[in-house]
């Protein structure tokens, strides 16, 4: 998952501190150092840390607990409020007539972005238009243009053209029928005063309703000076932040963001052009922290094309235990396309409450492709032993290995993985420490869930 590293040490952060008797002030300051470790460990800004720890540290210490809830159950609480911080205000990119201006240095994946964002709001039934405006980079205007074809979207550059402000105010003309108007614009291999003299003179001539930032997670503490000096030329309106799914140091990032108060409208966690979340700091953290996210969840589901009926009914059904492997085969067809079973079991609470089974992230990336091998399994499985996976013994094993052609081997990993998620799911329910934990984040401050219930 996302800043996995990251979630281990705060997960076990918090796992201490449910399992503690008490809490102390040798307690608090062991607590406050481990999450600072974390941190800093993450990338995130030193600053930042010091002062994010300072007033983690005075709060669990003069501040008493309301009525009703534990000392472990406010120390979560108050760290939660404090992570909270640095993350920010939410905002989102509004669907409307609007024209889009990327920044960014090389390799930071501009690019790609406009193709993930041109998806986006052609998803969202918006018209949708891309404009090469990269003049340095070799290759970016075929990139686009290829992901224009890919995307079914119109496309416009003018390939030996100089001046970028022309080649986009011809664009624009280009495309003014259409809804939403994507430009991508150069970037260099450090900031420079020829770059930030381009970006200003385009901001000044085509007056864009959004000016995003995309920045790369992996480039650490750098992210800081990049977006200042970025935001100082021509005002960031939001963040794009990409390749959060293969860093630990997404904190600078983050941190960066969090120093030119300016929002983060999207993470990109992967190559493909579905691979785009909408950044939501309540439910991000939420996940980061194991605590679960159940509107994701079902926001997961209905991407896979299920109805709004077929999801309630399949949530209920994992939800009461009662789901099978039956369910699970007409789920996985709809769960083939990229990313949405890491996005579900991103979903989940902390796994390591007592009965409930952990699942490792390597294992879930794994799963994603041996759907089509696990398909050929469940097609070789009886009736009864779809509607009824426990009696599914080592005999019967042997007997489904055999007529599909897999591995006995193949056979108990497929079950292991199903049962993994059933308990799980379970144990969103079932488990009581979930539920007093539950309880207590909605009764202290919601911890991203709104008086509904639903994660907000």
């Amino acid at each position: 998952m996302v800043l996995e590293s990251l979630a281990g040490s705060l997960r076990e952060t918090l796992r201490r501190i449910s399992g503690a008797s008490y809490i102390d002030k040798e307690t608090i300051k062991e607590v406050v150092k481990d999450v600072q470790r974390a941190l800093l460990k993450a990338d995130v800004n030193v600053k930042l840390v010091l002062e994010l720890s300072a007033s983690l540290e005075r709060r669990a210490t003069e501040e008493k607990p309301p009525a009703g809830m534990t000392e472990q159950d406010y120390m979560v609480k108050i760290i939660y409020e404090e992570l909270l911080t640095i993350l920010g205000e939410d905002s989102k990119l509004v669907l409307r007539d609007q024209t889009i201006m990327l920044v960014g240095l090389y390799g930071q994946g501009k690019t790609t972005s406009a193709g993930k964002l041109a998806k986006f709001f052609h998803r969202k039934g918006l018209s949708v238009g891309l404009i090469a405006a990269d003049i340095h980079r070799p290759g970016a205007y075929d990139q686009l243009e290829q992901l224009s074809k890919t995307l079914s979207v119109p496309f416009y550059g003018e390939r030996n053209q100089k001046d970028p402000v022309r080649i986009i105010k011809n664009g624009l003309e280009e495309m003014k029928q259409l809804k939403v108007k994507i430009v991508d614009t150069s970037g260099r291999d450090s900031l420079n005063e020829e770059l930030i003299d381009e970006i200003k003179k385009i901001k000044k001539a085509i007056n864009p309703d959004e000016v995003l930032l995309v920045m790369d997670a992996t480039i650490g503490q750098q992210a800081g000076p990049q977006a200042r000096t970025i935001n100082d030329a021509v005002g960031i309106t939001g963040v794009i932040i990409t390749k959060m799914d293969g860093t630990g140091k997404g904190g600078g990032a983050l941190s960066a963001v969090s120093s030119i108060h300016s929002p983060v409208y999207f993470l990109g966690t992967g190559e493909h052009m579905d691979d785009l979340e909408i950044f939501n700091s309540k439910k991000f953290l939420s996940r980061l922290l194991g605590l679960g996210d159940l509107e994701t969840l079902l926001e997961t589901f209905k991407e896979t094309n299920i109805t709004e009926e077929e999801a309630e009914e399949s949530m209920s059904r994992l939800m009461s235990g009662k789901f099978n492997l039956k369910d699970m085969y007409e789920i996985w067809e709809k769960f083939a396309q990229p990313g949405i079973m890491r996005k579900m079991f991103e979903s989940l609470p902390l796994t390591k409450m007592p009965g409930a089974s952990k699942i490792n992230t390597q294992d879930l990336e794994n799963a994603q492709s041996k759907l089509s091998n696990y398909r050929i399994i469940l097609d070789s499985m009886t009736f009864y032993e779809l509607e009824n996976p426990d009696e599914i013994n080592a005999k019967r094993i042997a007997r489904i290995a055999h007529g599909s052609g897999r591995e006995e081997a193949d056979v108990r990993s497929l079950l292991r993985e199903f049962k993994a998620m059933k308990n799980n799911m379970k144990a969103m329910k079932g488990n009581r420490g979930f539920k007093k934990l539950l309880k207590s984040q909605i009764r202290s401050g919601n911890f991203g869930l709104d008086e509904t219930g639903g994660a907000s």
